[in-house]
């Protein structure tokens, strides 16, 4: 009897990536591996996608996609902008690897050139020349990005430490800040104690940084008003 072949689709491939993206990250991911998880041969992804970067464009869109979905906002530039960015940062975080995927492709999606626009939008009320509004935005996303890219990291890195050295020891790296002098690790050592780095990647942290970048964009439209 002949065997079935499995049956695919684009959102079944979609949804396959995802799964295997988040299973080994965007390093081990290939379309060879994708094939096999679905069941048939490597050329044949190539009849729904061109090529693995076709793929990530197609992954990346989705999330832009969501990330519209789920954005509602009114009030002015700034109460536009950070819930755009509060959005952007939940939606990365439900997704693995879509930070990579959106710093790895270019907006030539729809969804993608809407999510564009729709961020575009969020300071088009300022009186900003136009170049300084993209840079507004894109200073903003960039930040999004790599605050959830770093958080992504450092998780990655701490279970990489756990697999090769078993668990993590505080007093490991209390004794080695304690052999180096003040002015090599002063302020390091007493953040760490104080357990102040504890606070990476947490909302406050995000928020604060978030405020930040507000609070810049507000100053250099003071200095363009005087």
């Amino acid at each position: 009897m002949k065997k079935q072949q499995p049956q695919i689709s684009e959102d079944k491939i979609l949804e396959t990536s995802w799964e295997l993206l988040a299973e080994g990250g965007i390093e081990k991911f290939s379309m060879r591996r994708l094939a096999d998880r679905l069941g048939i041969q490597a050329p044949s992804l190539y009849w729904y996608f061109k090529s693995k970067q076709n793929l990530y464009q197609r992954l990346a869109n989705q999330v832009s996609k969501m990330i519209l979905t789920e954005f509602h906002s009114e009030g002015d530039w700034k109460e536009q902008l950070s819930e755009f960015a509060l959005t952007v940062r939940s939606v990365l975080y439900r997704y693995p690897c879509s930070t990579q995927l959106m710093m790895l492709t270019l907006p030539h999606e729809p969804d993608m050139i809407r999510f564009t626009n729709r961020m575009l939008l969020c300071v088009e009320p300022t009186p900003l020349e136009q170049k300084q509004k993209l840079q507004a935005a894109t200073t903003l996303m960039n930040y999004v990005f790599y605050f959830v890219l770093d958080d992504y990291q450092h998780e990655r890195n701490i279970s990489a430490i756990v697999k090769d050295q078993g668990a993590l020891s505080g007093e490991e790296m209390i004794r080695l800040l304690d052999s180096m002098s003040d002015t090599d690790a002063g302020l390091f050592r007493s953040m760490f104690t104080n357990g102040l780095f504890d606070l990476m990647g947490t909302d406050g942290a995000f928020e604060f940084g978030l405020k930040l970048i507000l609070l810049g964009i507000e100053q250099v439209i003071k200095e363009q008003e005087k």
